[in-house]
């Protein structure tokens, strides 16, 4: 019997320079807006690897993975299909360039984060306490 079940997919909110990073869609949906890099889980992969390999692929930057922000499923979330994101909150290291579905890749400030695609907003206001933590490490060590 075959299931029919959600898509399973992460999103990662990377710090970097003391500021986010947010990439700007380049297909549908929502294409041309910012949102946090991400994507489908590949069957054989664990959602920490794919985290990993999305932010690579969408950003040039290796991430170290710190927490799980949280389990995203509302059946209304991605106007495509029912999916379920698991999101992480990571520190990333490297050179920021865009690729793969990516248009751009830019920085932003935690008090000046847009309007963005999916309930990529959502995610970023329930880690807020935890990004500024992190933030305040890397500020207080300088480490970027």
């Amino acid at each position: 019997m075959k299931h029919n079940t959600p898509s399973l997919t992460v999103d990662t909110v990377i710090l970097l320079k003391n500021k986010l990073v947010l990439v700007k869609r380049k297909y549908s949906p929502f294409e041309g807006k910012f949102a946090l890099p991400g994507g489908f889980v590949e069957i054989g992969e664990s959602t920490e690897e794919a985290a990993s390999r999305e932010a690579f692929e969408e950003t040039g930057l290796s991430i170290e993975i710190l927490k799980l922000i949280g389990v995203y499923s509302d059946p209304e979330r991605d106007p495509r299909r029912h999916t379920v994101s698991i999101c992480y909150l990571a520190k990333g290291n490297g050179d920021l360039k865009s690729g793969s579905d990516a248009d751009s890749v830019e920085l932003f400030e935690l008090d000046s984060i847009p309007e963005l695609a999916f309930d990529h907003n959502k995610m970023i206001n329930d880690a807020k306490s935890d990004i500024n933590a992190v933030l305040y490490q890397m500020q207080k060590y300088d480490v970027s």
